[in-house]
Order: structure tokens, then C-alpha cells, then sequence
């Protein structure tokens, strides 16, 4: 689910393009709100609020009685209703591979090449400190 909220809304319209049209129901309709964000000192100690984050959540059932959930980040209700329904479409026997093969492994693989791609430009900037050590005075 975090890779579908996550992903490019261009990227789930073209890696579910053929079932995106798949009958379906809503349970809820895209909707958009507020989340707040909480946060702790130093990671464990008193929490605090940090700010609030726009986020659209949807619900929807398959005609073959498969439920997806999604909570996105934003204002795109579009997005909510694709990474949904790829949530339904993953729990159906019938569909599960072709979503798998067609959307969930492309994303794999651009979610990694863009990881690699930021570790090797912070690498291009790390600094090597190196420690003189003296000896005593012989």
C-alpha cells in the first residue's frame, strides 16, 4: 500500500491502464482532509504536534466482492481511487499476477533506481576526514 501511495499518479494510470476500468462500487467516495502529524523530542521522549498533512482517503468493492482501501498524500482523488482499486485487484486469484507484473514490479523498480540515484549523489558529496594521530613525545 505504501508503494501505491507513494508512486506517480502517471505510473498507476499506465502500469493499471487495462483493469482500471474494472466494475466496481464505492464504499467511500474519495475525500479529502487533514492529518496531524505528531512528533517526539529526540524520538522518544514527549510527543508534540509537528503540522497537519492533506490527505485523500477512498474505499471501494469489486463486483466480485474484493475490497480496496487507499489513504494518499494530497488532493489527487484520482490517485485514491487507482491505488484502491489495485488494492481489490491484488486480492482477486483472477487478477493478482497481472497486477503484480504489470504495475507492482515497474514501481518496485523506479522506487529503487530513484533510491540509488539520490545515495549516489549523496555519495559524490561525502567528505573523508582523516585523524592524524600524534605520538608522545620519545
Amino acid at each position: 500500500m505504501g508503494l501505491l501511495a507513494r508512486a506517480a499518479l502517471d505510473d498507476l494510470e499506465q502500469g493499471i491502464a487495462a483493469l482500471a476500468h474494472a466494475p466496481h462500487e464505492w464504499l467511500r467516495r474519495p475525500e479529502t482532509g487533514l492529518f496531524m502529524l505528531r512528533g517526539r523530542i529526540g524520538g522518544t521522549g514527549d510527543r508534540f504536534n509537528l503540522g497537519e498533512v492533506t490527505v485523500t482517503r477512498c474505499a471501494l468493492r469489486l463486483a466480485t466482492g474484493e475490497t480496496g482501501v487507499a489513504y494518499v498524500r494530497g488532493r489527487s482523488h484520482r490517485h485514491a481511487e487507482l491505488a484502491a482499486l489495485a488494492d481489490a485487484l491484488l486480492q482477486s486469484p483472477l487478477h493478482r499476477e497481472a497486477v503484480q507484473r504489470t504495475l507492482i514490479a515497474p514501481l518496485e523498480r523506479s522506487t529503487e533506481s530513484a533510491r540509488m540515484h539520490m545515495h549516489q549523489q549523496a555519495q559524490s558529496t561525502r567528505v573523508e576526514f582523516f585523524t592524524v594521530a600524534r605520538e608522545a613525545g620519545t
